[in-house]
Parts: structure tokens; sequence; C-alpha cells
């Protein structure tokens, strides 16, 4: 199955003396998730219940609760929990990594809208997300590349340069979960095992980076 293209964006331009400097510095861990457990995510974004049957058990991590999910009766709802448990600009990363997957489907405008995703995932300021945005708002169809490039737009800052309205938390991780699951479901039967197999994968790696 082909992919897109690889997108440079995960390591950032850094000059040698830039990079020697901050080698010599201690970085503390940074962490991919909203909260620490699955069991406080479920308590402070309650939208996530909303889409999910299964709950986390009190003290359960989210390696775990993923992987319990995956092995369920509704092992889509791994993918809702991704969606959510992940802070936003990772959670479109990885569902970023998950549209690839698909690459040979995406259609032209599609794959203009991922490059603009990609942009911003490694330029993240307000130009590069209103640009993803415009063109997610103005799509005439609302493909998994067009609710990735809403997320965007809805993932932190006002909602536009003249409109200074906040957008709710639970706007980024729903778009998040849509763009997954419709890309989920484009698969034909014998291979949306697979593809679902491979998405969950790619979400536990990132869970799992220290």
């Amino acid at each position: 199955m082909a992919e897109l293209e690889p997108e440079e964006q995960t390591q950032p331009n850094v000059e040698p003396h830039e990079a020697q400097a901050e080698s010599d510095k201690t970085q503390p861990p940074v962490s991919v998730m909203r909260y620490e457990t699955p069991a406080e995510l479920f308590e402070e974004m309650p939208q996530v219940a909303q889409l999910t049957m299964h709950r986390p058990l009190a003290g359960e991590t989210a390696l775990n609760f993923l992987a319990r999910l995956r092995a369920s009766t509704t092992p889509e709802e791994a993918l809702t929990f991704a969606a959510f448990a992940l802070k936003p600009k990772i959670a479109i990363w990885w569902c970023y990594e998950c549209l690839r997957v698909a690459g040979d489907e995406l259609s032209h405008e599609e794959r203009h809208l991922m490059e603009l995703v990609a942009n911003w995932t490694n330029y993240p300021d307000n130009e590069n997300r209103y640009r993803a945005m415009k063109v997610a708002l103005y799509a005439p169809v609302r493909t998994p590349a067009v609710h990735l490039g809403l997320a965007v737009g809805w993932s932190g800052g006002p909602i536009g340069p003249n409109d200074t309205a906040q957008v709710p938390p639970h706007r980024t991780p729903r778009a998040v979960n849509t763009a997954a699951l419709m890309c989920l479901a484009r698969s034909g039967l014998q291979n949306r095992s697979l593809r679902l197999a491979r998405f969950i994968q790619i979400a536990g790696d990132v869970i799992s980076t220290p």
C-alpha cells in the first residue's frame, strides 16, 4: 500500500552550536498525555464517555487501558481514547500518521490539506493554524483530512484573526476521533482489522514515548 512521502516535521532545524548548547542542558520529561490517568481524563472531559462504552479502572495506566480496549468487542474505542487522551498537538500528529497509512486513498485536495497540517505540527503558530482551518472550513466534502484540518484550527487560541472566541477543549479530540474513524471506515473489510491494529500500535508507541 502506497504511503505519502514522509514529512520532515519531527525535528526542527537547529544550528550545530545550538544543538550542542541544548545537549548540555538537563531537559525534564514532557508528558504527551492530557492527564496522568485515563480515569482522570474521563472525569475532566465527560465528552469521551459519550463516545465510548468502556470505562477505565481506578489506577489503570493509559497503555493498559489502550490494550484492554483493543482486546474488547469494540476495539475502535481505542482510537477514541487516543484522540482524547493525547495532548492536542500530539493527537493531531498521531492522526496524521494514521492517515498516511492510507496515503493511496487520499485525493489531491486531501494531500494538500495534509501538507498544511504537517506544516502546522512543525511550526505551530497562528498563521499556519488559520491556513489549515480556512482550507478545511471551505472544503466541499468533510473527509478525514478535512476533519484533521478542523482539529488544527480548534487546537488552541482564538478561532480566527478577527474572532477572539475560545473553542471548547473537546472540539479538537472529537475532530481527531472523527478523522481516524472515517479513515478506518474507508478501508475494505479484509484490510480493516490490519489498519485498526496499525492505528492502535501508533497510539501505543506515542503513549509509551519517554
